[in-house]
């Protein structure tokens, strides 16, 4: 073997020995009977979630559990369920002693119609879509998507931005849209009819629907009406910029 073959073999065993070794992944795959308009509810520390909505009346949990460094950390994460006709609640449960580097990533599928009481994560991505719902949508740092959805959602992090397509807006409780570091974009049919509340530090906000401002407040803090008014919307930011948009397919 050449000198020059030789020092790339040890540099390749090298930079295999360094790279971190993941462990094999473990799947948890259960279904859960929840009939149409009941409420859901995961929490999750490490890793995105995904919830989708489909015609049938229970709850496909899909969560793969992936471990950095030892293989027996899996274990040590507890996905547990507490499930009822009426309501089905998803907690990710890590050991309190000490930390451990395993990521849960979940994929869940409920009815249609459907309460989403809290759908949370700390570290990932939060996405909502196809459903029928209101309820409250966290991050802390990741994103927060919701697409194809009807009703009132509420969306929340810190270190993230929020998007939620809304095909139409129902009335009801306030719906809260913030972020501390991110940007708000709020996507809403033609002729959608709201009271915005709208509070941004170091942004701007741009509207492509209609709107009355009440009063002749800045634009970084201001109330304002989306076609006849309705029910409120509260959009906060500090670090970033907020539109309202028209949904439209290439939003």
């Amino acid at each position: 073997m050449s000198k020059a073959l030789r020092v790339l073999a040890v540099v390749a065993a090298a930079v295999m020995l360094a790279a971190p070794a993941w462990a094999v992944d473990e799947v948890f795959q259960q279904t859960y009977p929840l009939q149409a308009g009941g409420t859901f509810l995961l929490t999750n520390v490490n890793g995105s979630v995904h919830v989708s909505g489909w015609d049938r009346n229970e709850v496909e949990v899909h969560a793969v559990k992936t471990a950095l460094g030892a293989q027996r950390d899996l274990a040590r994460v507890r996905i547990d369920v507490s499930a009822s006709p009426n309501r089905v609640a998803v907690e990710t449960r890590y050991p309190q002693d000490d930390g451990v580097e395993v990521y849960v990533e979940y994929r869940i599928r409920v009815p249609r119609r459907v309460q989403l009481e809290r759908v949370a994560t700390v570290n990932g991505l939060v996405r909502v879509a196809n459903v029928e719902a209101t309820g409250d949508l966290r991050a802390v740092n990741g994103n927060v998507d919701v697409f194809d959805c009807t009703g009132r959602l509420s969306a929340h992090t810190t270190n993230g931005n929020l998007r939620l397509e809304m095909r139409r807006l129902d009335d009801g409780e306030p719906v809260v849209l913030e972020t501390i570091n991110g940007t708000i974009l709020l996507a809403l049919p033609a002729g959608s009819n709201a009271e915005l509340d709208v509070r941004t530090i170091n942004g701007d906000f741009r509207s492509e629907l209609p709107l009355s401002l009440q009063g002749a407040s800045p634009l970084q803090a201001f109330r304002g009406q989306i076609g006849q008014g309705g029910s409120t919307i509260q959009i906060r930011t500090v670090n970033g910029g907020i539109r309202v948009v028209t949904l439209r397919p290439t939003i």
